[in-house]
């Protein structure tokens, strides 16, 4: 369900994502996963904030992995070619090794762009820092890049 910006300026989705086991239980997963998925967004004027609400459910090894509740949210403005953001990410474990953890990380971040490449697709790229804010951490900060193609 959505709306374009002189309609409503929103958007709200589910999706399903699954993964396979791939290489060893060191340097891989241990078992697939489903995810299911929920997604909303709004828009008001040069304002807008996006969150995704997703939970793991793995296929096998429930008792190792457990599963794993994660929320998004990013508000972003947009001045000029800039798309100044902060982004909450948070995520929390119901049994596993991670029983009752939480983690919860702050990202401020700036994105450049909207490029117009080919009639609707566009270029965007941008960077930020990952800051811990919760107690349980297995890192600190984090630095991120992303490159996107909005259409």
């Amino acid at each position: 369900m959505a709306r374009p910006e002189d309609r409503g300026n929103y958007v709200f989705t589910a999706f399903l994502g699954a993964s396979v086991p791939t290489g060893s239980y060191s340097n891989g997963a241990r078992a697939g996963l489903i995810t299911p998925t929920i997604a909303a967004g709004k828009g008001w004027g040069d304002f807008d904030v996006q969150s995704t609400l997703s939970v793991g459910l793995p296929t096998s090894n429930t008792d190792i992995i457990g599963h794993a509740v994660g929320w998004n949210t990013a508000f972003q403005y947009h001045v000029s070619v800039f798309w100044p953001e902060v982004e909450l990410n948070s995520t929390w474990w119901k049994g596993g090794t991670l029983d009752a953890r939480h983690l919860t990380f702050v990202t401020p971040g700036v994105i450049l762009g909207r490029i117009p490449l080919y009639r609707r697709v566009r270029l965007a790229f941008g960077g930020a820092v990952q800051i811990a804010t919760t107690h349980y951490h297995p890192y600190g900060h984090a630095y991120v890049f992303t490159v996107r193609f909005p259409f």
